[in-house]
């Protein structure tokens, strides 16, 4: 899931020259960018945000800290784009926002079956999730504005399942959103904590079993 993916906007096109070095050259930014993500994500996941360093990044890619501070100004700002790159991921997998009703609920089991193969992903949105609630820290605006937009599609999707009679009675859309998000929430602590104890999925399909009459297997 992810909320306000940001779109990168691709440089009005120099005037003809007969050669294409400008596309060329953004192309290349743009490979260097992702590559930089990526690396990010895997070092921010290993050593934690406030444990990793930009110089670990800038080496892991193969590049100079300068270099790294070309495309995202800040640590800050690294941070929020790796967040917004983890939720493209996501989002690609099991894309909530345009799936309805029933293959919406589905698709929720099917995203934390993914997450149980991203343990060290999984360990840093926790972590990052629980540091954010301080205003001062870089991704507090970021979670704020990702529970919102997970919480409202995630009750469009119970509002349509609600509609075609699949709601169990006793619960609304938002209530069942809600519930839904903190259990989602809920399992990926425990489960960090001991992965043998429980299978995400599995749980998740439970619980959704409670709440809807959708068939979930």
């Amino acid at each position: 899931m992810t909320d306000g993916m940001t779109a990168l906007r691709e440089p009005a096109p120099a005037k003809s020259t007969g050669r294409r070095g400008p596309r060329g050259s953004y192309a290349k930014s743009e490979e260097t960018r992702q590559a930089i993500l990526d690396a990010a994500l895997e070092v921010f996941a290993e050593s934690g945000y406030r444990g990793s360093a930009l110089r670990t990044v800038a080496d892991r890619v193969g590049m100079s800290e300068a270099g790294l501070l070309h495309h995202f100004r800040s640590k800050g700002k690294l941070l929020i784009a790796v967040l917004e790159h983890r939720d493209q991921h996501s989002y690609d997998y099991v894309p909530l926002d345009t799936m309805v009703g029933a293959d919406s609920i589905r698709g929720l089991v099917a995203l934390a079956a993914h997450n149980a193969t991203q343990p060290g992903v999984v360990e840093l949105f926790c972590t990052l999730s629980a540091e954010a609630t301080s205003p001062d820290h870089p991704a507090h605006e970021y979670f704020r504005n990702r529970y919102e937009w997970t919480h409202r599609s995630i009750s469009a999707s119970f509002r349509k399942v609600a509609d075609d009679g699949d709601l169990r009675p006793g619960l609304t859309p938002e209530s069942a959103a809600r519930a839904t998000v903190a259990m989602m929430d809920g399992l990926q602590v425990q489960w960090l904590l001991d992965r043998d104890a429980l299978d995400m999925a599995e749980e998740l399909r439970t619980f959704l079993g409670g709440v809807t009459t959708i068939d979930l297997a």
